[in-house]
This record gives structure tokens, sequence and C-alpha cells, in this order.
């Protein structure tokens, strides 16, 4: 697979983009130590928002026109925690009725309202990604400041049994930022969740928020040994922000990767538009003169094209090709 060039193949198109991330509030009720959201929230960019009906449909009928075959997921998910938009569960279920693409959602898992969770999965919510980081509870205290590790196993095992005794189809995984606090619990949390039938672990390597944070960004530098990759990211997805501006990076908490306001334009354009074509170029060149997020940015060191392995984009594709055995 040494032969395949970075760039557009497989599921990556150029048409259109084989993600699309929606962070639909700038809202948060934790404030998780690997997270730029307590920063965020005490500075100028933070205003609170949470997204606007008009937008979320716009997004709909745009993937529903061009999405079919090309965008793999719609993700709800990024720098705020989604369910805390009073809306959230109309916009996602305007998603899963309206788009014609698979619709996941990614939460903390605290504040789920279960009935309206449940009509979610009566809807065909594909998949749902409770963020959880850890096994004990005074771990869960020390990485998820803020949040109760019983309520949110409580909430999992709710969804779970729901999920099970009606026979649906809606994928439920736990996630775990492998990190200093909880490195000696990692099997504990596969253990005990296996033992709940989750339907999938997702294990994940701590990453910088961009280069954001410094102590996490300087040793995943000293990790690298060999050229810089390009990040799979400009290829793949593009982000839409509470306030209805498009930007091509889900790490960015300053909006210096912004590309366009989307109540003025289509993601088609953007997609195919100049900033993501000099994007892509920066990658593939290691010149990032215009691109100063990128350039300080080291995750690109956990990020993976398919032909280098299993990615969190690859195993929803393989519950897709699964389904439709």
């Amino acid at each position: 697979m040494d032969d395949i060039k970075y760039g557009f193949y497989g599921r990556l198109k150029k048409d259109f983009p084989s993600q699309i991330i929606v962070d639909i509030t700038e809202r948060c009720n934790y404030a998780c130590i690997h997270c730029r959201h307590k920063q965020f929230s005490k500075s100028h960019y933070y205003r609170g928002l949470n997204m606007e009906k008009e937008i979320n449909t716009k997004l709909v009928q745009e993937i529903k026109r061009y999405g079919k075959n090309i965008t793999q997921y719609i993700r709800y998910s990024s720098n705020g925690e989604p369910l805390l938009h009073p809306l959230a569960y109309d916009f996602i279920s305007e998603a899963i009725r309206e788009s014609g693409v698979p619709v996941t959602l990614t939460s903390n898992g605290s504040c789920i309202n279960h009935e309206r969770m449940r009509t979610l999965f009566d809807e065909g919510l594909y998949l749902i990604d409770i963020s959880i980081d850890a096994y004990f509870p005074d771990t869960y205290k020390k990485i998820r400041v803020g949040g109760e590790l019983i309520k949110v196993v409580e909430n999992v095992k709710k969804m779970i049994n729901y999920k099970n005794n009606n026979h649906l189809k809606t994928q439920i995984i736990v996630s775990y930022i492998e990190q200093p606090l909880n490195f000696n619990e990692t099997q504990n949390f596969k253990d005990f969740w296996n033992e709940q039938g989750i339907d999938y672990i997702v294990i994940r390597s701590l990453h910088s928020n961009a280069g954001s944070l410094k102590d996490i960004a300087t040793t995943l530098w000293s990790l690298s040994e060999s050229k810089r990759k390009p990040c799979i990211y400009p290829w793949e997805r593009v982000c839409l922000k509470p306030d209805g501006t498009l930007h091509f990076c889900p790490a960015s908490w300053v909006k210096d990767d912004y590309i366009a306001d989307f109540h003025n334009t289509s993601i088609k354009e953007v997609w195919s538009g100049e900033i993501y074509n000099n994007l892509r170029n920066a990658h593939l060149y290691s010149d990032f003169n215009k691109f100063l997020i990128c350039e300080q940015c080291p995750d690109w060191i956990n990020t993976k094209w398919d032909h280098e392995g299993r990615s969190y984009a690859t195993m929803v594709g393989e519950f897709i090709k699964e389904e439709k055995k």
C-alpha cells in the first residue's frame, strides 16, 4: 500500500466531504483536563452560542442533495456538549429523517433525556458515542471535571437495554482518551464495558487541541520520528460551528481555521474552493505560511489515512457495510 499517495481516494471524494462535523453549541457542562473549553469559555471568542434552526435545516438539505453515496456520516459533536442545545434532539431528528446519510452523536452522556433519545433510536440514529475516559469514579472526577461517572454509566446502560429489548440497530460505543491519569485502568474499562454488551470501545490517543495544549504538543512533537505527513482532515471533513460559519479543523478554538459563512455559501462550493485547495497543497508540501494553526499542530501524528490502518471513520464504515449485508 506504500504506493498510495495522499489525497482523494476511496471514501475521500472531490465533490463533497465524507464527514460533516456539526458543532451546535458552544456550551459545555464539563471542564475536562484534555480539552480547551475551560480556557475558551473565559476568552473573548466565547459567546455561549447555540446554532440557529435554519442553519441546521440548510445543512441537512444540502447533504440530502449532494451527500448521497459520498457523505459517510453527519457527526453532531465537537467543542461543546451537543445535548445542552435546547433543540438538539430536534436537529438530530431532522438530520436522521431528511439527510439520507447516517447520523451520529458524540456526547459526554450526562444530560440525556431518555424519552427523546429513545425516539432518536426508533427513528434510526446510526451511532451514539459516549466519551467517558475512566473506569474509577475518582479518576473520572479528575479528568472529566464536573461530571459524575455513576450517572453516565447508568445512562449508557439504559440505552443498551432499550436497544436490545427493541432489537434496534443504533450502534452504542464508549470512548476513552488514554492519558497519564488513566493508563493503569484501560483494561478495566474495556472489561467492564464488554460485560455490559457495548457495541464497540474506542481507545483514543491524547491530542493537543491543534497545538494549543503546549505540554501535550511538546510530547507529541518529540514522538515524531519521520517526515511530516499530510493530515487527512482537509480531504475528509468540514466543520459547521454554532455561529453558522464553516471551518476545516474540529480542534480549533479561536476560529483561526475559518473558511466561510454558511449563511452566504454552500459546503459544496467551499469544498472545491480556493481555501481548501490551498490548505491541501500546504499539507502536501509542508508549507504552512498561510495556515499557522496547522504549522503548530502535531496531532497529524495520530491521524490515520485509510491505507495506514484503522481509524474512527473506517470503524463507522465497517458498521455500515455490515448493516447492508
